[in-house]
């Protein structure tokens, strides 16, 4: 399966459910209570974020989308602090707030990145359903999917209203959903439990094939659209009624807290499926983002270009010899990381030290150099019969090769300003004899405020001398 960065920008989503504040107290631990065989902890920094639907909103911005947010909380400081929070993100926050009601607040006491104690402070909200209702479907019609981030909190009494609503208007309708009655969710186009909340549901699974059995007519007794089961360490597992099962391995290169990373999996979803991915594509980015996800610590979002990386080391396009396709999106991941793009190009057909040390100097003048390489025909056509010695495919990889050299691609005209028109460069490099203006594709960099940059070449360092001396012998 092909992944790609979606249109995130396209993407507007509407979130409703409980949200929270996840409050952390950070600090150093050197000694026993006298009181009691606990730890003290003397308490130096306090970090705010938003949590449970919040943190399934600030996913969905920290991606690029448009998130609306629609939930209750008291009238408090952690209520003030959670909409500063959401608001400096981007996301649009309408709480219905409630007096003589607390906002939700997991405590969690944290020393050298381990958790040693969380304190909850919630009740029940005694949310008015109608006015939530009537809050939601004024915002429907200017986004593309729903989701409802149910914690079993409160906020969410009136799902069947919410779901018929958006689908009324053909809004997909995406749930987290919490406790033993599924029912309730009938009708939504997807829902996401983890495999402990699913069989709670279905019973215990011995194997996959139990699993996708179970699966099937749960959808079909709820007439679900799909089924994603997140499996931890197993992946997830995404069911379509008539269609075969999806099973995608866990991502993760190291596990270091698992907290919010169901918030993850929908928020990313959502996003994907409002920017118009197909729902097996978006499973999958939802997969590698969870993967990133389980190695932060604590309540975290993922942002669009730890995303955008992460396709990239799928993809297999982190270095070496791409497409243009793999390369614009690396170059995009590349922008986003503040590094500055360089780009040479020639036909390298022989690799000889005066390349070597023309790539090297070539890197130095940014964080990233692209080396553009003239196909095996337009090379023919430069250098006459007989030439290239190595195919393409053979120059590509002995260039891809070096360490001066991130990404490698070739091109079928005779100059590569077609390439440069897509690539944008922020620095041409060109070796020889050469001024700035004579330079190919000179015109097209500076257009844009590009520089164009000559270097010397080596010394006694040519390939044709090199393929004249082998044939002279």
């Amino acid at each position: 399966m092909k992944l790609s960065m979606p249109r995130f920008d396209q993407a507007p989503v509407l979130v409703v459910g409980d949200v929270m504040l996840d409050r952390y107290w950070h600090g150093g631990t050197s000694r026993i209570s006298p009181e009691a065989p606990v730890p003290v902890v003397k308490v130096d920094q306090i970090e705010d974020r938003p949590g449970g639907a919040a943190n399934v909103a600030l996913n969905i911005a920290a991606l690029g989308a448009k998130a609306s947010l629609v939930g209750v909380t008291g009238e408090d400081e952690a209520a003030e602090s959670l909409g500063n929070s959401l608001k400096a993100a981007g996301v649009t926050a309408r709480f219905q707030r409630i007096a003589h009601q607390p906002t939700i607040v997991k405590l969690r006491v944290m020393s050298r990145h381990q958790q040693l104690l969380r304190i909850d402070f919630e009740e029940p909200f005694a949310t008015d359903a109608i006015a939530l209702s009537e809050e939601v479907d004024s915002l429907l019609d200017g986004v593309k999917v729903l989701v409802l981030s149910d914690y079993g909190k409160g906020a969410l009494k009136n799902h069947q209203i919410l779901i018929k609503a958006a689908r009324d208007r053909g809004i997909p309708v995406l749930a987290d959903p919490k406790g033993k009655d599924f029912a309730i969710y009938r009708g939504a186009s997807i829902i996401t439990p983890n495999l402990s909340e699913f069989e709670a549901i279905v019973g215990h699974c011995v194997d996959e094939a139990e699993l996708v059995a179970k699966g099937a007519q749960l959808m079909a007794e709820l007439e679900l659209g799909a089924l994603l089961v997140t499996r931890g360490e197993h992946g997830m597992t995404l069911l379509r009624p008539d269609q075969h099962a999806l099973h995608l391995p866990a991502r993760a290169r190291e596990v270091f807290d698992v907290t919010g990373a169901g918030d993850t999996v929908i928020s990313t979803l959502a996003a994907a499926i409002a920017a118009g991915e197909e729902l097996p594509h978006a499973v999958a980015l939802a997969n590698l983002a969870a993967g990133i996800v389980v190695g932060k610590l604590g309540t975290a979002a993922i942002s669009a270009p730890e995303l955008r990386r992460a396709i990239q080391r799928a993809e297999g396009s982190e270095r070496g010899v791409l497409t243009l396709d793999q390369l614009l999106l690396a170059i995009d991941d590349a922008r986003a990381h503040k590094e500055k793009i360089v780009f040479t190009n020639g036909c390298f057909d022989i690799l000889h030290a005066g390349h070597v040390t023309y790539l090297e100097q070539a890197r130095a003048q940014g964080d990233r150099l692209i080396v553009a390489v003239n196909d095996d025909a337009s090379v023919s056509r430069l250098k006459g019969p007989g030439r290239p010695i190595n195919s393409v495919d053979r120059r590509m990889a002995v260039l891809a090769g070096l360490g001066a050299v991130d990404w490698v691609i070739s091109f079928p005209e005779g100059t590569p300003e077609n390439l440069l028109t897509h690539v944008k460069p922020d620095v041409l490099v060109k070796g020889g004899d050469y001024s700035v203006d004579q330079v190919v594709g000179a015109p097209i960099v500076q257009a844009y405020g590009g520089e164009v940059r000559v270097l010397g070449l080596v010394e006694n360092s040519s390939t044709t001398a090199i393929v004249e001396k082998i044939r002279g012998q």
